[in-house]
């Protein structure tokens, strides 16, 4: 029946009705107004035409949907080059969204539904309106970001998505601006961001919430954009254009370089103990503020590419804070711990933290129990002192102990301490950290009494002038009397004579100006018998100072120890991530070795291709895996 009528009578009249249509929807286009079932009916005559077993919509395609896309295409094709040329580019931008949403509704209207038909027509109308143009406007796509115009940003994203390639271009656009501003910025301000840590975690924060804010209202928050915005801003993070620490690798002494790495890692951990530690930030802010911007640190850290670094001096922070008892808010400790862990630092890291601060707590029942201890024997000077024994592996960070000849209360004290704890724990041993130690004496001199928080060291040497409080002593006397080795004694001396801030120091000496470098043998230092605490301009006659400063945790003398350390830590850390690779695969190929160890590792650090040889080398050296005789990129595990 429907190949007679399709025959005899539609094929007489198709052109006519499909030609018909195709005026009435230009009509349309140009502003005239029809029933829109004029061209509906027409179509459903096409599509009732199934006259294909195996394409019921054959006849709707080869004609009505081919007309259509075929007239649409023609009368955009003229009009979209003379509206570009008329208009210019952010305009014409404006032009084709609309004509675009209007094709979209219009083909949803008029095509069929149950077919392609949409999709080819938005296709044809991309190519004529958006891809023969898309040059000029990704042209624009830098003015546009540079100047935030985010309504123009959406246009051209809406315009720009639909095409195959263009989109890529916005991407290395926006790569490049966040890139550029946020360095831009950084340098601005480099004076003040490089020596303290709240202003440049504010600095990192705003600009990444100005980039945040640009992806979502110009480009949607589309994953591609998200990703490029982690991108860009990860290498602003590990940038070291303003600031860097210098880190010589594993085979310095074979004169290889230095490679510099950012010292963004230290600056938030630094920032993380001002929020922590009882300082004047702390004590501003409120407990919701406080804890908004711990999590802001943890926002940042998940850019930093070393975490490692931020993990050694986040515990070094910690430590510091425990042994002084300058912790603002002992669960907020615990919350912070926490935070690590579930952000994804290293287990062993995390169980380190938390072992410090069971310690701490620990403390508290074993101090009760040895002052109770001791109570018969009336000492006094156990009311006074507070013991801390802490694990050594959670603790621990290298460095030699300190030998000082600790004050005469200190010294006696010190015995009862160890058969206390004897009794308690037998077969342990106790190992004296003096450097980690810290008190408060009474200062008294012709202007008042003071008292001074000091440390165990600067305690020693004070003390040197217990019996003889105007004299002057020389260098050597004093090295002799505490016993401790120059680098310490220059280091303390120094913290008593020239402790910053401070209008009178608590020690003189005859070398002027103080410098550690210049002490010699004879270098003469005597008490400061007007010593005084100046407030609002006054000398006090009573009154507190803290002469601790950063408590030195380990004896050596400077960053490049540190950096050494760092480094030794990571070359361990690369060789138990390639073991523990080869003891599961028994079998890997040197380019899959590689990618799993960056995967492995890619939550402290990133390894260098070289540091990644070395360890390999050293570990075919030492036979804990081999190389394949038939291929020399494939190792094999030695069990």
């Amino acid at each position: 029946m429907l190949n007679d009528w399709n025959g005899t009578i539609f094929q007489g009249i198709k052109d006519k009705l499909q030609n018909a249509a195709m005026r009435l929807v230009e009509a349309e286009r140009n502003g005239e107004a029809f029933d829109p079932q004029l061209v509906i009916g027409v179509r459903q005559s096409y599509v009732s035409l199934n006259l294909d077993a195996n394409d019921s919509l054959a006849v709707y395609k080869a004609n009505f949907e081919k007309a259509y896309i075929d007239a649409t295409e023609k009368f955009y094709k003229s009009r979209a080059a003379q509206t570009l040329e008329a208009n210019g580019v952010q305009n014409y931008m404006t032009y084709a969204d609309a004509k675009l949403s209007e094709e979209e509704a219009r083909g949803r209207r008029y095509l069929d539904s149950n077919s392609d038909s949409l999709q080819r027509l938005l296709e044809r109308c991309v190519s004529v309106l958006v891809v023969q143009f898309q040059e000029q406007l990704l042209a624009e796509c830098p003015h546009l970001i540079n100047n935030n115009q985010i309504e123009k940003l959406q246009m051209l994203y809406r315009l720009i998505k639909r095409t195959p390639t263009g989109i890529q271009s916005i991407l290395e656009y926006l790569d490049q601006f966040i890139r550029t501003e946020a360095l831009s910025d950084m340098m601005a301000n480099a004076s003040t961001i490089t020596t303290d840590p709240e202003k440049y975690v504010e600095q990192l924060l705003s600009m990444f919430s100005r980039f945040s804010s640009l992806v979502a209202s110009a480009f949607y928050d589309d994953p591609r954009f998200l990703t490029a915005r982690d991108k860009a801003f990860q290498d602003v993070v590990n940038d070291t254009c303003i600031f860097k620490m210098e880190i010589t690798s594993s085979k310095a002494k074979q004169g290889s370089r230095v490679q510099a790495e950012s010292r963004c890692p230290e600056l938030l951990a630094n920032f993380c103990d001002l929020l922590l530690r009882k300082t004047a930030l702390s004590k501003r802010l409120s407990s919701e503020e406080i804890d908004a911007k711990l999590n802001d640190v943890l926002l940042v850290l998940k850019y930093v590419a070393n975490k490692d670094v931020f993990m050694r001096f986040h515990k070094a922070h910690l430590a510091r804070r425990l042994i002084l008892e300058m912790s603002a808010d002992q669960e907020k400790e615990e919350h912070m711990v926490t935070r690590l862990r579930d952000a994804g630092m290293p287990a062993d890291f995390v169980n380190k933290l938390y072992r410090m601060l069971q310690d701490i707590e620990v403390n508290k029942d074993l101090n009760a129990e040895f002052k109770k201890s001791i109570g018969a024997n009336n000492n006094c000077i156990a009311e006074s002192i507070s013991i801390k024994i802490l694990n050594a592996g959670a603790w621990s960070r290298g460095g030699e102990r300190i030998q000082v000849q600790m004050p005469r209360e200190l010294e006696e004290f010190i015995p009862e301490v160890d058969e206390f704890y004897k009794k308690q724990h037998s077969g342990r041993k106790l190992q004296w950290l003096h450097n980690w130690s810290h008190g408060t004496i009474v200062f008294g001199n012709a202007v008042g009494k003071f008292d001074l928080d000091v440390t165990t060291l600067q305690m020693s040497v004070l003390f040197c002038w217990n019996d003889r409080a105007k004299d002057r002593l020389s260098y050597e006397s004093i090295r002799i009397a505490t016993q401790l080795p120059h680098a310490e004694l220059n280091r303390t001396l120094f913290s008593l004579v020239a402790f910053p801030k401070m209008r009178h120091q608590v020690l003189l000496t005859d070398c002027s100006p103080p410098n550690p470098r210049d002490f010699t043998d004879s270098t003469l230092f005597w008490i400061n018998q007007q010593f005084a605490i100046v407030k609002n301009g006054k000398e006090q006659n009573r009154g507190r100072v803290n002469l601790i400063g950063r408590l030195q945790l380990s004896t050596e003398p400077s960053h490049q120890a540190e950096h050494d350390d760092i480094v030794a830590l990571r070359v361990f850390r690369v060789q138990e991530a390639i073991v523990k690779v080869m003891k599961v695969r028994k079998r890997c190929q040197s380019a899959q070795l590689q990618t799993e160890l960056v995967e492995l590792l890619k939550h402290m650090f990133q390894p260098s291709r070289k540091l990644i040889k070395e360890q390999i080398e050293w570990l075919i050296e030492n036979r804990f895996i081999a190389r394949d005789p038939s291929d020399l990129n494939t190792f094999v595990y030695v069990s």
